[in-house]
């Protein structure tokens, strides 16, 4: 049996997403949870870029605009922020952009909108 990428990093990240659910619940907006999670990752020495951009090549061209991801954290792993009714296909789409073009390997999409904590692990 495999192990897990980044398992020690992403049980912290998802132990820091528990503890944010269970003081704020659900119905926030999704910058609310962005703000507490970046709270916790300074509280918690975790190292993080927020909103952190990405360029986007097209024939060989960058793009003007750049793609940007809710967190890069660790340098290793994507974290995208939901706080809607369930993790769907395009949510996964999204995430799976961010790591071709990233160049990173593992994405975590966190859905806090739903009657508890929800994600997913993307592995490209």
């Amino acid at each position: 049996m495999s192990e897990l990428l980044f398992k020690e990093e992403s049980y912290k990240l998802i132990g820091i997403c528990m503890k944010i659910y269970s003081t704020l619940g659900l119905g926030l907006k999704e910058i609310n949870y962005k703000d507490a999670m970046e709270i916790d990752f300074i509280e918690g020495e975790v190292f993080y870029e927020r909103e952190k951009k990405f360029t986007v090549k097209y024939k060989d061209k960058i793009l003007r605009n750049p793609y940007v991801a809710d967190f890069v954290v660790y340098n290793s792993i994507v974290l995208e922020i939901k706080s809607v009714s369930t993790i769907i296909d395009t949510h996964i789409a999204q995430a799976i952009s961010y790591l071709s073009v990233s160049g990173l390997k593992l994405a975590l999409v966190i859905n806090f909108g739903e009657k508890s904590l929800t994600y997913k692990r993307i592995i490209l």
